[in-house]
């Protein structure tokens, strides 16, 4: 079985960056894409999706020092739906991107555009698996 997302999209706003208990990095992104299409009048039709990213350890230090609002990313990742409870004890259900893989494809001042190039350890985090769950020691 397969669960893998690849999203190229933009930072909504700057990364969410805290740390758990037991001291783990975990940033919390909101990234945007968009989808555009001609309707049957011939028309633009333009639809953005927001994804929350979740992302861990080395890579969520990466995005709190190297990504911010309107930042172009590559996240690559997995789906994952957590069921929680509200203050009235109502279920809620959020579903996220686990990401195991995160590039800042925004250029530098003074590089030229292209986002197909792969840069530097400064620009990008490729590691190793994320958890395999959230658990209680989410400080979210």
């Amino acid at each position: 079985m397969v669960n893998k997302v690849i999203l190229i999209g933009n930072l909504g706003q700057d990364p969410d960056l805290r740390y758990t208990t037991s001291g783990t990095a975990v940033a919390t992104l909101s990234v945007a894409t968009n989808r555009r299409w001609k309707d049957r009048e011939g028309n633009m039709q333009d639809e953005t999706e927001w994804h929350r990213v979740i992302v861990w350890a080395q890579a969520a230090e990466f995005c709190g020092n190297y990504l911010s609002k309107g930042s172009k990313v590559y996240v690559e990742g997995r789906i994952q739906t957590r069921k929680w409870q509200d203050q009235n004890g109502d279920d809620k259900f959020t579903t996220e991107i686990i990401s195991n893989v995160i590039q800042n494809l925004t250029p530098k001042d003074g590089e030229g555009g292209g986002s197909g190039n792969r840069r530097s350890q400064e620009q990008g985090y490729s590691g190793p698996p994320v958890p395999p769950s959230t658990g209680d020691d989410v400080p979210f």
